[in-house]
């Protein structure tokens, strides 16, 4: 494989069987050079001269990435990404070794649902990426700032009186802004500053278990569209695991951007797809994660339905993700 030809085709994807070329090819290029990748799938003894399309290839447990070092051919990385976790538990690792590829990976979704990051400024309610240099969505949320290039763009967790400031200059300037943070943390500002961001895009990232009591999307989105006066509030699905994001934009489902799909798998049968699409566990193919597994089994419930996919909550007895108690 051309790793930099690779990359270049990944983020220009226009159709389905662009997609099933790149997947194949990055599916053989990981069963070669992954060595967990591959000893799954011989554990499994899957026959892999039977994958012809991008349904037929093996999606690895998620668990594997907190237990096993998951990494394509290369040894040396420049950043590890780690998921939050929960007190006592292994923390999932994902080994970086291009960069770049990542911070396409974020601008590039961005633009496809949002437009050029360079109309808006970004007030971020999660850690900063000097308060938490190994999480993703710091990290993401560091690469949106500077592809703003506004001075007014930035991390404003526990900056009360700095973000309200910044909302009112902006306002005043007529500048259109992002609010993007930790469900719990957008809450929290909401609920005790009531500020009217009408006209403004909000954007939550999940995030409310262990804070306070389990609230469902609907429920946030409703109080939040209530608190700051907006008429939609929007989503970011990823995990410490991918290299690409997912945005709620429609009030009803999620979508990915060309290089990543969603599948469903059968709940009694972790091997098996469900290509019905009824309720199951997610499948993701992320053709960006090029030099960890493109293949992933979550433990995420999700149905998936004619414009996109909607994430229900989390499979039984599954580990709690991250992202939700960053903070």
């Amino acid at each position: 494989m051309n790793t930099e030809n690779y990359i270049k085709k990944i983020f220009k994807i226009v159709n389905d069987n662009d997609f099933n070329t790149l997947a194949l090819e990055l599916f053989l290029y990981q069963y070669k050079y992954n060595k967990i990748y591959q000893e799954y799938i011989n554990l499994i003894k899957y026959d892999i001269s039977k994958i012809t399309y991008y349904t037929d290839i093996p999606f690895l447990p998620i668990e594997l990435f907190k237990t096993k070092k998951v990494i394509s051919k290369y040894s040396n990385f420049s950043k590890i990404f780690y998921s939050s976790g929960t007190t006592g538990n292994i923390k999932s690792k994902h080994y970086i070794i291009d960069e770049k590829i990542y911070q396409n990976s974020i601008i590039n979704s961005f633009k496809l649902f949002f437009g050029n990051p360079k109309k808006y400024v970004f007030l971020c309610l999660v850690p900063s990426t000097q308060e938490e240099p190994n999480s993703s969505l710091s990290y993401m949320c560091s690469e949106l700032i500077k592809a703003s290039t506004k001075e007014e763009s930035g991390f404003y967790l526990n900056q009360e009186k700095s973000i309200i400031d910044t909302i009112y200059k902006c306002k005043k300037k007529n500048q259109p802004m992002i609010l993007i943070g930790l469900s719990f943390a957008i809450l929290d500002f909401a609920e005790k500053n009531k500020i009217d961001l009408t006209n403004e895009i909000v954007i939550e990232t999940g995030g409310m278990k262990n804070k306070r009591q389990s609230i469902v999307r609907p429920e946030i989105h409703k109080r939040l569209k209530l608190l700051l006066n907006v008429t939609k509030i929007y989503s970011e699905y990823s995990m410490t695991e991918l290299l690409s994001q997912s945005y709620f934009c429609n009030e009803s489902h999620f979508n990915a951007p060309p290089w990543k799909k969603i599948l469903i798998r059968e709940k009694n049968n972790p091997l098996k797809l469900n290509l019905n699409n009824n309720r199951g566990c997610i499948n993701i193919i992320d053709l960006a994660n090029l030099h960890t597994c493109g293949f992933i089994a979550t433990n995420d419930l999700g149905v998936i339905n004619k414009d996109g996919f909607d994430v229900l909550g989390r499979a039984q007895n599954a580990s709690e993700r991250g992202c939700n108690l960053m903070i």
